[in-house]
């Protein structure tokens, strides 16, 4: 429990009401209970304002002046809630605790804190920051390095020689540092290249769950500070991702691409290997990129969702294009 004056204060917020108010946790406008903060950051949702439970909203000085009861003020609602929803979760962490049925190497390095689940190995070598929780089935390889303050979820693994920063989240079965799809094809077929680089991960990023991060090549796999990668992404061997970008689920990153800063990335969005994208890109969802982007902005590639009756008559069109494009431009010189 926190009183609305604690959490003004931890946020270095302002607030009006009752200080003393006790809160437990966050809610919904519609759902809280009166022992719970909730949040207004779309105005569709002004009607349940009116209505709420809730023990404290979250709200704009804008927001906030019809409104009589007990308010944390913010710029920006929505992000007041993320910091107040991490206030309440730190406070739930549990004490750091090593499991009896754990199999950890006597060269391993465990910092200050660290808490490790049932049945988790830790290899030989591996170095594990203070405060460092590893939940239960995780496989950490000889010779990774996590940084300090670290959650890893049950069923990660995380391959030999791995390297993440400081206060990383990787979510159930994820996977970190699998061999990179290298192949040659010989005439008597494929020919497996070994794949010797590893996995760089910057501090405060966020792998999903069921994610995999492939190791490089040669080089590394390299993923900037605070990426946040969704569920069920693909990231091929050798890429590289800059800081605070963002890729939502089912996203699949061939190799050897290069992803810059603050982009957003979307669903379902294919991208083409040994392409560089530039910096503060947006691409829609499931959209294929297909070249380099130099240029900031927001793009899309897909085609709209219309009847199957439709689509046929515009798909018959779509590969009659570069026919009617030669006749436009035979009919424009005859113009001229």
């Amino acid at each position: 429990m926190k009183s609305l004056a604690q959490i003004a204060a931890s946020l270095e917020l302002d607030f009006r009401g009752d200080g003393d108010y006790m809160l437990s946790s966050v809610g919904t406008l519609a759902a809280s209970q009166p022992d719970q903060i909730s949040f207004l950051a779309n105005t569709k949702y002004t009607d349940q304002l009116r209505n709420t439970q809730a023990g404290a909203v979250i709200l704009t000085t804008q927001d906030a002046v019809d409104y009589e009861g007990n308010v944390l003020l913010a710029p920006d609602a929505y992000v007041a809630f993320a910091k107040v929803a991490q206030l309440f979760a730190q406070a739930d962490k549990k004490p750091a605790n090593i499991h009896q049925q754990t199999a950890i190497d006597a060269t391993v390095n465990l910092g200050v804190g660290v808490g490790v689940g049932a049945f988790s190995v830790i290899g030989p070598g591996c170095q594990i920051g203070a405060g460092c929780q590893i939940e239960n089935n995780v496989t950490i390889a000889e010779g990774v390095i996590l940084g300090d303050d670290c959650v890893i979820k049950s069923g990660v693994t995380v391959e030999a020689g791995c390297h993440l920063g400081d206060r990383v989240v990787i979510h159930p079965g994820a996977v970190i540092g699998a061999d990179g799809f290298g192949l040659a094809r010989d005439t008597k077929g494929w020919i497996k290249i070994p794949q010797t680089g590893v996995v760089i991960i910057g501090d405060d990023c966020e792998i999903g769950a069921n994610t995999t991060v492939d190791c490089g090549a040669i080089e590394n796999t390299v993923l900037g500070k605070d990426v946040r990668l969704d569920n069920q992404i693909q990231i091929g061997h050798n890429v590289h991702i800059g800081d605070h970008t963002v890729i939502a689920g089912c996203t699949a990153v061939a190799g050897s691409t290069q992803i810059g800063k603050n982009c957003l990335i979307g669903g379902g969005v294919g991208i083409v290997g040994h392409i560089k994208i530039c910096d503060e890109v947006i691409v829609q969802a499931m959209s294929l990129v297909t070249h380099s982007i130099k240029k900031k902005g927001n793009y899309s590639a897909a085609s709209p969702l219309q009847e199957t009756k439709n689509w046929r008559k515009n798909a018959v069109r779509f590969r009659q294009l570069d026919q009617l494009a030669r006749k436009v431009n035979q009919i424009e010189k005859k113009i001229k």
